[in-house]
């Protein structure tokens, strides 16, 4: 049962060959059995969750259930869920219980699905390999010595380890398709817009995107079905009609044009993740794809951009942490002035200080135009390079990652080096485009190496099809680690 698809539990419970009760059951039982050495919960109420699925039977059971009723989601603790302790992987919201529901937790309480638990993470999503948690590190469950990858690292990590069907991840540089790359499963970052923010605590209003993270691309495109959509209460929502993100799942790929960057294949990449990725670039043209070599000539500059721009959006958008209205405050304090800078000192963890400090110097007067406004007119140019490419190619595939995932601890002290494991992820959020990451075997140290797909705007389905195609050849995407099983 937990290997099934969303689809295979779906006809389950419609069959009544199964309850969403019993199905809770079981993932709540295997998060009790695997969580205190992964880690990958910060959040689960038994209580909540089986209170959701007594619901969502008796909608099956009157015949009106639709594909996820029933079924259990874990949510990535950035999205607000009402009644439910909301943190971000952080002290300053160590105790806050959200009373209002996320735009996509709302579309999945509206389709009857069951919120198993929300995910561990980075703090305020900063960070590469889910170390920077005030709840603690999660670990991947392939290799236990090694990071899942972040900032969705809790959400890929149960993923992988079946402890739940599939769950919600967000993406500002990287951070569903980097940690579902290191762990061996499928995610998919929507282009900016489709999904709305509205309840998903901001890292960098411009960059942030919420999106799915499951087994498959079939799963991922049920998932989008639900998560995606118009909401008034987001000024960055696009008001475009309601797609069916499985439409496309199968169509053959003969005539397909896949661009190939040549920046992604340069010094960096690892050997036996380049040599992965070529074999599954191989299988594609078995699948009857062609190959075209292209470039995205300014990839490098795709790091320094981000790292300007997107402090300087955090920089503002963690202003109202202050310990006055909510949140974590500290206990003793003389005015307040004195509240503020303890609050703050006391709240924020080591990554988000650093790059507070960082966005608060881009935006000052000093330096704004020199930096900040330095940094807008590059991304306009990373964004014009896959313009140029897109129109010699369909989508566009490369490395998710430029290693497997390396050791818990190992990048820690090196800040720069862990910013360079997102160098190809990045410039997808700069231009808002969509992108994901699918499993396609395992390099030397037998951790999973993730291919990563890229579209042009608003090519999700066509994305999926591709993904979806790949996944009926293979069965990476299929296997588990041997520790959980």
């Amino acid at each position: 049962m937990i290997n099934n698809s969303l689809k295979q539990l779906a006809a389950a419970l419609a069959a009544k060959k199964t309850s969403s009760r019993e199905l809770t059951q079981t993932y709540l039982a295997r998060i009790e059995q695997l969580n205190p050495e992964l880690n990958a919960f910060i959040t689960v109420d038994a209580e909540k969750s089986l209170t959701q699925a007594d619901a969502a039977d008796k909608l099956l059971a009157a015949g009106r259930g639709e594909v996820l009723t029933g079924i259990p989601i874990a949510q990535k603790d950035i999205f607000c869920a009402q009644g439910w302790r909301t943190t971000c992987g952080s002290k300053m919201l160590g105790n806050f219980i959200a009373p209002y529901d996320a735009h996509v937790i709302q579309r999945f309480n509206e389709a009857g699905a069951v919120n198993l638990g929300k995910t561990n993470m980075d703090e305020f999503a900063m960070g590469s390999s889910n170390e920077t948690s005030y709840f603690g590190q999660v670990k991947n469950p392939w290799d236990k010595l090694a990071v899942p990858g972040g900032s969705s690292g809790g959400s890929a990590a149960a993923v992988a380890a079946r402890l739940c069907p599939a769950a919600t991840g967000t993406d500002t540089g990287g951070s569903i398709r980097q940690p579902a790359a290191l762990t061996g499963i499928t995610g998919i970052k929507p282009t900016y817009g489709v999904v709305s923010r509205y309840g998903m605590i901001a890292f960098a209003s411009s960059l942030d995107q919420g999106g799915p993270m499951a087994k498959s691309a079939e799963d991922c495109a049920l998932l989008l079905n639900t998560m995606a959509g118009f909401d008034t209460r987001d000024s960055t929502s696009l008001d475009r009609p309601v797609e069916d993100y499985a439409r496309d799942l199968a169509q053959p790929l003969a005539g397909l044009k896949i661009g190939l960057p040549k920046e992604y294949f340069a010094a960096g990449l690892a050997p036996d993740v380049a040599q992965t990725i070529e074999a599954a670039i191989a299988e594609y043209k078995k699948l009857g794809a062609q190959v075209v070599e292209i470039s995205l000539p300014n990839t490098q500059l795709s790091i320094p951009v981000y790292y300007v721009l997107a402090p300087a959006e955090a920089s503002s958008n963690l202003a109202r942490y202050d310990g006055v209205r909510y949140g974590y405050r500290a206990p003793e304090y003389k005015d307040l002035t004195d509240m503020y800078q303890k609050t703050r000192a006391q709240g924020f963890g080591a990554e988000v200080k650093r790059r507070i400090l960082i966005g608060t110097y881009v935006l000052s007067a000093g330096y704004y135009d020199a930096y900040y406004l330095k940094a807008q007119k590059l991304r306009r140019l990373i964004a014009q390079d896959f313009t140029d490419a897109f129109k010699q190619c369909d989508v566009i595939m490369g490395p998710t990652t430029p290693t497997t995932a390396f050791n818990l601890g190992e990048k820690s002290n090196d800040p720069v080096s862990m910013y360079l494991s997102d160098i190809y992820t990045i410039a997808v959020n700069l231009a808002g485009l969509p992108g994901m990451s699918i499993p396609v075997g395992f390099g030397a140290n037998k951790r999973p190496v993730g291919l990563q797909i890229i579209g042009n705007y608003f090519s999700e389905a066509k994305m999926l099809n591709v993904a979806h195609q790949y996944q009926l050849a293979t069965d990476w995407h299929q296997r588990m680690p041997d520790a959980i099983a």
